[in-house]
């Protein structure tokens, strides 16, 4: 009798050239392993070197010791070679004033492309799902995308170091316990993915299994838009690239002709020819524009600045997010990295707590049970992050504006008041409780 085939699981194997080193990110998670096995057992007919690599956030405790150990025994039973590094993820979030997962994400990445630049790796190899990329275009639908957000998890990211691949995202998660299933082959379980106070798990626990109900199939269409959207932006990237140099002037014009940058360059766009463009071309190349200042516009601030491009009459200013200034002349936009000096007040009050104090139209009272260091009232400024109620992290202040739909001089001068270093009151926004102290306000 012939024996029986082994389990196998669907990759595309296009990504591995002969002779390629690649490392598998290897967490000790279903999807992890899946690849790790399927990689070390098709390393011969690929002719590519598998190695595995594991960090340690240094978080969770036994269990994070656990996952190491688990990955380290997988590599040795398939004859693999180990990397693992570990990293101190909480105080790196605090630091950069990061959620847990962005600063994670941001550790793992860099941790990849330093085995990459030490030579000790070509690639890495991440085991992104289709059922990821679903979560990962439902989420980026929820808060609000541009095309080049839907487009999701890329199947290869190149960097300076190497590439980051990701062959997997054609293949469910159900595959994917099938295939461990049949090989005998077990995995860790992170409790964290199963905590509905992460937006991530809320998808993926309750509103991706309430969607599949209306349609069976909607993790599939999810992922082909993803690739639909990459098409797009390919496409567009060579239009915008094509056009640009018609329309997008650097520095300002000067008297006798020619045009004249300084230490905070000035781009500027010929509003004549711009306005003969369709409205997607024109906020494309808005969005160039601001990208080539290291300034990414939201939906609300794009189509301010086309108006202003539009319709806005010459010396009309606009406070951009950036910070950035646009400013109309009669025949050119002209934004440049800075806001309009009366956008924003450097002003700061101290509020006794407990105690009140007015200030920027507000009326603040602070209630404590007993005497504290008194709280600021102040202005926003970039890099605030407060946590909002029911939110299971900081979040950017930035991104809540944005979210509310404020912008221009409104948004520059958005009060906040700061306790102990911490935001624990924001306009218009429902922070969650901090200890000792509570904070009201009314507009006078």
């Amino acid at each position: 009798m012939a024996p029986s085939a082994l389990p196998t699981i669907p990759l595309d194997t296009s990504q591995f050239k002969p002779g390629l080193r690649v490392a598998v990110g290897l967490s000790g998670g279903a999807d992890s392993v899946a690849l790790t096995r399927a990689l070390a057992e098709r390393s011969r007919e690929l002719g590519i070197v598998v190695r595995a690599a594991h960090l340690h956030h240094g978080l969770r405790g036994g269990e994070a010791d656990r996952d190491q150990q688990f990955a380290s025994d997988l590599a040795r039973s398939l004859g693999i070679q180990f990397h693992s590094h570990q990293v101190d993820t909480a105080a790196e979030a605090a630091s950069a004033k990061e959620t847990i997962e962005e600063a994670a994400r941001r550790l793992r990445y860099a941790w990849f492309r330093q085995l990459m630049a030490a030579r000790e790796v070509d690639a890495v190899a991440t085991a992104h799902t289709l059922d990821d990329q679903a979560e990962t275009v439902l989420g980026k639908l929820i808060r609000g995308a541009w095309t080049e957000g839907i487009s999701g998890i890329h199947p290869v990211v190149q960097f300076p170091e190497g590439q980051i691949l990701r062959p997997m995202l054609a293949t469910t998660r159900s595959q994917v316990e099938a295939y461990l299933s049949g090989l005998g082959q077990t995995w860790v379980e992170d409790a964290s993915n199963a905590d509905l106070a992460f937006t991530r798990n809320r998808i993926r626990h309750e509103l991706l299994p309430q969607l599949n109900q209306w349609n069976p199939r909607i993790r599939e269409h999810f992922s082909q838009m993803a690739e639909l959207a990459r098409d797009e932006e390919l496409f567009w990237q060579a239009e915008v690239s094509r056009i640009a140099p018609q329309l997008v002037l650097p520095g300002r014009p000067v008297r006798g002709g020619g045009r004249a940058g300084s230490e905070e360059t000035a781009i500027s766009l010929d509003v004549v020819r711009l306005a003969a463009q369709s409205p997607a071309i024109q906020r494309r190349l808005l969005r160039h524009v601001a990208d080539s200042l290291s300034v990414s516009l939201g939906f609300e601030a794009t189509e301010a600045l086309r108006n202003l491009a539009l319709t806005g009459r010459s010396g009309q200013q606009l406070a951009l997010p950036g910070p950035l200034t646009a400013e109309r002349s009669p025949r050119e936009l002209r934004i440049t990295p800075q806001s309009p000096k009366t956008s924003r007040s450097s002003d700061q009050f101290q509020l006794p707590v407990p105690g009140e104090n007015t200030a920027f139209g507000w009326r603040f009272c602070a209630h404590s049970a007993e005497s504290s260091a008194p709280a600021i009232i102040r202005n926003w400024r970039p890099g605030d992050r407060v946590t909002l109620r029911h939110s299971s992290g900081p979040r950017k202040i930035k991104e809540i504006l944005e979210r509310m739909k404020v912008s221009g001089t409104q948004r520059a001068e958005w009060p906040v008041v700061e306790w102990q270093g911490q935001i624990i009151w924001m306009k218009g926004a429902d922070l969650a409780a901090v200890p000792g102290i509570v904070v009201s306000a009314e507009e006078e």
